[in-house]
């Protein structure tokens, strides 16, 4: 049975945490393996996750809960020790603020996966962009295609961190580059990507909206920054000239638009 890992790293996040504890405890599916990664937060961060770790190891609902609180390099270190710790067949990240679109998600998930065949690398689906209150505000404007490789993201990052379930046993080979500050996450899908078309492990499409994505990351807070680091990235995996040549496209989309 297909087991889930969802990493949840938090510094001081009790705003927005509580409804992400939420969502993971009423996830219908059993095999649930629930990490908080902590940078030692100064707010009710922990005073939450505690909580919310008591009442999951008390409703019977299969779930694990884990915290681990302590100092770190910055989010993307965190996110490597979530990975490191990671027990579950597939891992996926789910950070303060951002939550599954209904109580079933999971078993949408779990359910692509047919009985009998061989686990994709990856499964993904759609996103839905919400406000900090939580209301959905509309769909995330890049779509995932029906047919996703990791040449696909040289359109831009096509599926989000948030919908993007890689293979545990991948991801522990592929830790995040710290070298990035900013746009790590996208190196690592792709990456991830090309260790799938390595190992000849399909990418699936669920076909759903699988994550609910607050639009306020640290990338939103640094766009110079990490509009730069994405160039890089995408030069990288992607060669210069065609980097820059898309790069010329996107800027004439958006004045057209």
């Amino acid at each position: 049975m297909i087991k889930f890992t969802v990493v949840t790293c938090t510094y001081n996040a009790a705003p927005f945490l509580q409804r992400t504890l939420d969502s993971v405890r009423h996830q219908s599916y059993s095999e649930v393996e629930h990490l908080i990664i902590d940078g030692l937060s100064k707010d009710d961060t922990i005073r939450l996750a505690l909580d919310y770790k008591q009442r999951s190891d008390g409703s019977g609902n299969g779930h694990e809960v884990n915290i681990i609180s302590e100092k770190d390099n910055g989010l993307y270190d965190a996110m490597n020790k979530g990975i490191r710790h990671a027990t579950g067949t597939y891992i996926v990240f789910l950070n303060a603020g951002d939550t599954f679109p209904t109580s079933e998600t999971l078993e949408t998930v779990a359910a692509s996966v047919g009985e009998g065949e061989a686990l994709p690398g990856v499964l993904y689906g759609d996103t839905n962009i919400v406000s900090e209150s939580g209301f959905v505000l509309h769909p995330r404007r890049l779509r995932p295609p029906k047919r996703l490789t990791w040449r696909s993201f040289k359109w831009g990052m096509l599926v989000c961190h948030q919908a993007f379930y890689a293979r545990t046993d991948l991801a522990k080979q592929t830790p995040y580059n710290l070298d990035y500050h900013f746009s790590a996450d996208v190196d690592w899908c792709i990456r991830i990507m090309k260790a799938c078309a390595a190992n000849h492990l399909a990418l699936r499409n669920v076909g759903e909206v699988v994550a609910n994505y607050l639009n306020e990351g640290m990338t939103d807070r640094n766009h110079k920054a990490s509009l730069k680091e994405r160039f890089d990235v995408m030069t990288k995996h992607y060669g210069w000239l065609q980097t820059v040549l898309l790069h010329g496209w996107f800027a004439v989309r958006a004045i057209i638009r």
